[in-house]
């Protein structure tokens, strides 16, 4: 195949493409992204002169661009990572949610659509997605694949609109293509604003550790490398048309992951002044903030095989200790502007 893959320099778009880049199947992967606040070439050096590899330096809004893309490089294959993704820039600034995650959603089909021609049994759509797209849960149940849409904030709502229109695009023109809505990810090469990687950062530098409302806002989380294997399998096997729901069984509430965090950075930094918990405050809730989200993954285990293979205890220790040894990362990113 000739992969693109769209964000493959932002956190799981990296962690995806470090993942699969020796696979015997990709021929080719083309990475696009336009580098905004949350994309980082640095996330890729291991992968930057694989001759495999490359880089295009594109926005998914400008159309010409994105279909220059896909014809130059023979795209058969796309994994479609590219979003604008953090709810809070989303509610203080939705315009640009809007326009990257519903119309340069549509932008990337109409350029595989057109360039595919209507042959369409080798070549594949694949739309990575979020489980905010269904709402809130209450305190019991979980979001399966037949859960009514329900998006509270304007990322989600953005997220949902993309994934109706590539559900349109395979009902409509053929077009192959699956979907995968996720739960919350945790890892290497998070952009600080994240719930993680923030808490990380603020234990470090002896900050105040911000936890919105009461803190037992629940959600279900998952190892980056475990999203990336099972991003892998759908796209190979996945079925046409079908929808696949990834998440973790790991639920936590908020607050209960600040204070394991606190006290693993107490524990593998002493230094950092211990006592950490300390600096948990708490401040108004989120607009719109869902109160628990939680993946039956039941689907893709049992059609694909597939299931993490990281505890939670393990990759959480894991993410600290990468953080901890990655603080020039964190310090360059932090420094790039926002836009």
């Amino acid at each position: 195949m000739n992969l693109l893959v769209t964000g493959g320099a932002g956190f799981i778009g990296s962690n995806l493409i470090q993942h699969i880049i020796d696979k015997p199947e990709v021929k080719k992967l083309v990475n696009l992204d336009c580098l905004t606040y949350a994309g980082h070439l640095a996330n890729l050096e291991t992968v930057s002169k694989n001759p495999k590899y490359v880089f295009e330096k594109v926005d998914l809004r400008d159309k010409a661009a994105v279909i220059r893309v896909v014809e130059q490089h023979g795209i058969s294959h796309v994994m479609h990572l590219a979003a604008e993704s953090h709810v809070d820039r989303s509610i203080t600034g939705p315009g640009d949610f809007i326009s990257t995650n519903i119309v340069g959603t549509f932008n990337l089909l109409e350029a595989c659509r057109a360039f595919w021609a209507g042959k369409f049994d080798d070549k594949r759509f694949h739309h990575v997605s979020t489980d905010e797209v269904y709402g809130s849960l209450g305190a019991t149940g979980y979001f399966t694949e037949m859960t009514p849409y329900a998006p509270n904030s304007p990322y989600s709502a953005s997220k949902a609109s993309s994934d109706m229109i590539v559900r349109a695009y395979h009902h409509t023109y053929g077009l192959n293509t699956v979907i995968t809505n996720c739960s919350n990810n945790y890892g290497p090469f998070q952009f600080p604003e994240k719930l993680i990687p923030v808490v990380i950062q603020n234990c470090l530098s002896r900050k105040s550790i911000p936890v919105y409302g009461d803190g037992m806002n629940v959600r279900d989380w998952l190892y980056v490398r475990d999203h990336a294997e099972a991003l892998w399998q759908v796209l190979n096997r996945g079925k046409i048309a079908e929808t696949y729901n990834i998440g973790g069984h790991n639920e936590w509430a908020n607050i209960n992951i600040v204070k394991l965090i606190c006290d693993l950075i107490d524990e593998m930094s002493p230094q950092s002044g211990g006592n950490t918990q300390k600096l948990i405050t708490y401040v108004k809730d989120r607009a719109g903030h869902d109160r628990r989200y939680a993946i039956d993954a039941s689907k893709v285990k049992n059609e694909l095989n597939w299931v993490p293979a990281y505890t939670f205890e393990r990759g959480i220790r894991e993410t600290v200790r990468w953080y901890l040894d990655n603080q020039p990362w964190v310090k360059t990113v932090l420094a790039k502007p926002a836009h």
